[in-house]
């Protein structure tokens, strides 16, 4: 028996705790495959020393329960690593909120784990051996990220599809089925290493990973061919001007450093143009100004005098509103035309649990959690908007991590904007992973729609990007400075613009009927 096959024969082997730590650990490991780090080799042998791990819990007793507490631990460990950077966003206010750090550091990565525990319980109680489990696996991982997208609001952070971040090439196979259909494949590719580790005799244990490769070597070549399909065009007469002011969050809403925080935000949007000519239209960050901009007089006069040469102002600012139920905030952006004239408005409507509100508040309040927010929890708008910016194609605003949800950038009912603004505050995030984990989020669904988009970050990483992910010009995560760039054109609508999930679903009944046919042979 060679290495491959003992190596295999351990890993099933494993019992008790020593397998949930050795899946911790693989898990943990797994995550190195997402920015910033980017080495997908391990998320891809990640997935497949889970197959060996569901292979060694399926025989014997209770095998659906252990291989739930094998997924939980696998993810619980990926979700650690990859998310560690939710940790920085309780250091803004440390004498508050640290306390709150590791409980918040561990519960988030635990109850995310629920979803792998769900798809390995599922996938054990459906196992078959051979390749049948490779199909039945990936189906049942690729839907439970599916539904960690979508349920309890939703939260596709890192999905499998962004392992490919070093690769431009095949994060183009998102523009055909999405990321959750690339995620499926992903999880399928990574599952078909299991059987180089099997005992299984001859060529029959390559089949599957040769299968894997060579589809994966077709996606890669459609997307070297899509990208040098598509030219560097840009819309004529619109010059763009992201302003990255690089305020710390700690500052950013201390009463004596506002005018300070304005001024620089002036300045930078005033300063003698760039390479790429007089910008037409000038983005601020997410909850730029820290103050309600609509309620200042002073800001609204100096706004109207910096656009009066017929520039637009886009920025994103707290919005406070007094309704018939009292006093209500929401996370807005502001467009303002030439001159200061009347603003259009948008309100961010997929807002952060625990950081924007609080969700079963009456209930966590009770223990503490609500803590976690600062004030009254924000109010959500409706759907995605389509805003009408002068002199520019019409444009969809996205606030923060509203783009990440693949399903949610556009409003079927709207008319297909001609480009993203996407305004963020990663100093949130911290000065590493996080933000660059959000920039390849949204260079995923700049492919998926084939639309251009303008990011706006407070920090970093500011930047404009094109319709298939190309990031044309940028500003350095956690600098001061400015991106002068033309907006690039909108490209037609590609497949899963048009059709959203529907590949997806198709992978999954595919998978099905793959398992069952394998199974019977």
């Amino acid at each position: 028996m060679n290495l491959m096959a003992r190596t295999g024969d351990w890993i099933r082997s494993l019992q008790g705790w020593r397998r949930l730590l050795f899946a911790f650990a693989v898990g943990a490991v797994s995550a190195t495959g997402f920015a910033p780090l980017e080495f997908f080799p391990a998320l891809l042998l990640g997935y497949g020393v889970l197959v060996l791990l569901v292979d060694g819990a399926d025989g014997g007793h209770r095998p659906v329960r252990r291989a739930a507490f094998i997924g939980w631990a696998f993810c619980f460990g990926q979700f650690l690593v990859g998310l560690h950077w939710i940790g920085y966003a309780f250091l803004v206010d440390p004498t508050n909120h640290l306390w709150q750090m590791p409980f918040a550091v561990v519960s988030l990565p635990a109850g995310l784990a629920l979803f792998g525990a769900l798809a390995c319980g599922l996938a054990a109680y459906f196992w078959q051996d051979g390749p049948a489990r490779l199909f039945i696996f990936a189906a049942m991982l690729g839907a439970a990220e599916w539904l960690r997208g979508h349920i309890f609001t939703g939260f596709p952070w890192n999905l499998s599809a962004y392992g490919w971040g070093a690769s431009l090439a095949l994060l183009q196979s998102a523009s055909l089925m999405g990321a959750y259909g690339l995620s499926f494949l992903t999880i399928l590719l990574g599952a078909s290493s299991a059987e180089l580790l099997s005992g299984r005799p001859g060529f029959k244990k390559f089949c599957s990973p040769a299968a894997m490769v060579l589809l994966f070597a077709a996606l890669w070549g459609y997307g070297v061919y899509r990208i040098a399909a598509t030219p560097k065009v840009d819309v004529p007469g619109v010059t763009l001007r992201l302003v990255q002011p690089d305020i710390p969050q700690a500052e950013k809403f201390v009463r004596n450093l506002m005018l300070r925080n304005w001024t620089r935000l002036v300045s930078l949007s005033v300063r003698p143009d760039g390479a790429a000519g007089h910008p037409t239209h000038i983005i601020w960050p997410e909850a730029a100004t820290g103050f309600p901009v609509a309620r200042s007089a002073g800001a609204l006069d100096q706004i109207a005098l910096f656009t009066a040469r017929g520039q637009t102002l886009i920025t994103g600012s707290v919005r406070v509103d007094r309704g018939p139920d009292g006093r209500a905030w929401y996370n807005s952006l502001y467009l303002f035309p030439a001159g200061g004239a009347l603003p259009l408005l948008y309100d961010k409507f997929h807002l952060v649990p625990f950081g924007e509100y609080v969700p079963y508040a009456a209930l966590l309040n009770r223990i503490g959690i609500s803590q976690v927010t600062t004030g009254e929890g924000a109010t959500p708008g409706d759907h995605p908007h389509v805003l009408q910016a002068p002199g520019a194609p019409p444009l969809t605003p996205l606030i923060c991590y509203e783009v990440i949800f693949p399903h949610d950038v556009t409003d079927a009912s709207s008319p297909r904007p001609g480009w993203f603004v996407n305004l963020t505050d990663d100093s949130w995030f911290g000065p590493w992973a996080g933000p660059r984990q959000h920039l390849l989020t949204a260079r995923v669904r700049a492919i998926e729609e084939g639309l251009p988009i303008a990011r706006a970050a407070n920090t970093g990483v500011s930047a404009v990007i094109d319709g298939v992910g190309r990031v044309r010009a940028q500003q350095a995560l956690n600098t001061m400075g400015v991106v002068d760039s033309p907006l690039p054109v909108a490209l037609p609508p590609p497949p899963y613009a048009r059709f959203g999930d529907l590949v997806f679903l198709l992978f999954l009944v595919t998978a099905a009927f793959a398992a069952f046919v394998l199974a019977r042979d």
